[in-house]
């Protein structure tokens, strides 16, 4: 800090200052010389003579430092005026007028740098935290007691599928129930939100918070996405429910069929072999039954850890549709495939993601089955591509019977099926693959039937 420039203003005024003093005492002391002294004095000697001098000189002296305090105080608004409006030209001369107007400009000017830095900083200071705002995965929404909103990030809009968010009441155009809710909250709720939009159905974690900034109240939503851990939470419970079905029929099961191999093979009997062989075959059959109901829900709980590898989608989309094809060749449906870029790699289990595969593509055809005269033209969509995360979306659609809202709710519970031989476990498999391999799958509601598998 240059403490000479802070001492040269100090003294110059004080130099100043003490001249009106002087001024104004000198005054004072001749009119009381002269009023002790004869009335008969009238030479230039006489204090009447200067008392008259410094009676005249001191208003002189009292407007010469006004007009130099408003000169200043003009200047001082000039540079407070141009840096609130960001005028980074403003600029006095240092070289120009008097000593001591070059030294007060170039005191302005060392003012004015020191306050741009600091707004520079300010400015770059709140950028930064933007960006770090940007970069965390729970969404951040910070709005006043009228709703407007003062500041949010990308993982919040990203959230609340808004491009634009400056005020709750445009949360009316997502689902007016959450916009009453997040009018309503106040610091220290925590709740769960639901609505449904072109994504599917968004389960939010909300705890709000405030603070008092500038003499204003503001409310901080921090929001986060908690349909994953309800679909493990799901999941998991299922697991543990199937393992006990599992154990306990098969326990049942296994003596039942055991018994029943074995009396076929006798031949001695009171009643007749026919009807001991037609009530053993009976039991013998559903025993089996059983054992293969029973080993297709095992299945669920013994899906293999992923073996990840790199591969392309175009060669495996390609075989994929082609055993389909083969499995159902009497159900005509045209395949549309589209891959970008040609040359698209994911990394993931292969033969895993294949049961996926088959399994989205021929629930399309037998949604075909079940309604011959769905569509003039039965067609099954898949499109692979990359979106803005880097991350590889596959997009299966078809024409056929769209899937009711009351349905769709349940699609991917285990056991839950409303095909008349199915077993239920179809896409509850397919969900649990795509957890395993770090991604998810989710049905679009639309016109069409659209199921999205995203790797991350």
């Amino acid at each position: 800090m240059d403490f000479k420039k802070y001492k040269d203003i100090n003294q110059y005024y004080i130099f100043r200052t003490v001249i009106s003093l002087l001024t104004a005492v000198a005054a004072g002391i001749m009119w009381t010389l002269f009023f002790l002294k004869s009335p008969e004095s009238h030479g230039l000697d006489t204090p009447l003579f200067w008392a008259v001098c410094f009676t005249v000189l001191l208003p002189l002296t009292v407007r010469w430092q006004q007009r130099l305090y408003r000169r200043h105080t003009r200047k001082v608004l000039f540079m407070l005026d141009a840096i609130e409006n960001n005028d980074t030209a403003i600029h006095f001369s240092e070289t120009d007028g008097t000593e001591d107007s070059r030294l007060m400009n170039r005191s302005l000017n060392r003012v004015a740098r020191i306050l741009y830095n600091v707004k520079s900083e300010t400015a770059q200071q709140e950028k930064y935290y933007e960006l770090i705002l940007d970069c965390v995965n729970t969404g951040i929404v910070v709005l006043n007691d009228n709703g407007a909103i003062y500041q949010k990030n990308n993982e919040a809009l990203h959230l609340l599928g808004l491009e634009v968010f400056t005020h709750v009441r445009q949360l009316s155009r997502v689902d007016n129930h959450l916009m009453d809710i997040l009018t309503a909250c106040r610091a220290g709720d925590k709740f769960q939100a639901a609505f449904s939009n072109e994504r599917g159905t968004v389960n939010l974690s909300i705890r709000v918070s405030d603070i008092t900034v500038r003499r204003e109240h503001l409310r901080i939503l921090a929001l986060n996405d908690i349909n994953n851990e309800l679909d493990e939470k799901e999941i998991d419970s299922w697991i543990r429910l199937t393992r006990v079905l599992t154990h306990e029929i098969m326990n049942a099961v296994t003596p039942i069929t055991s018994l029943s191999d074995t009396l076929l093979e006798l031949t001695e009997a009171k009643i007749s072999k026919e009807e001991i062989r037609n009530g053993l075959q009976t039991i013998s059959s559903t025993g089996k039954g059983l054992l293969a109901f029973v080993e297709s829900y095992r299945r669920f709980t013994r899906i293999p850890t992923p073996e990840p590898s790199l591969f392309y989608l175009k060669g495996f989309i390609s075989r994929m549709v082609e055993l389909a094809r083969h499995q159902y060749p009497y159900t005509p449906a045209c395949f549309h495939i589209s891959i970008v870029p040609d040359d698209l790699i994911l990394y993931a289990d292969e033969n895993l993601i294949s049961q996926v595969i088959i399994n989205l593509l021929k629930n399309a055809i037998q949604a075909f089955e079940m309604s011959p005269s769905a569509a003039d033209e039965k067609h099954i969509d898949i499109r692979a591509y990359c979106n803005e995360a880097e991350a590889v979306l596959i997009e299966i659609s078809n024409n056929g019977p769209a899937i009711p809202p009351d349905i769709a709710e349940h699609i991917f519970i285990p056991f839950f099926t409303t095909k008349e031989n199915g077993s239920g476990i179809g896409l509850s498999i397919s969900r649990q693959i795509m957890r395993l391999s770090g991604g998810n799958i989710s049905l679009i509601p639309g016109k069409e039937t659209t199921f999205v598998l995203k790797f991350n």
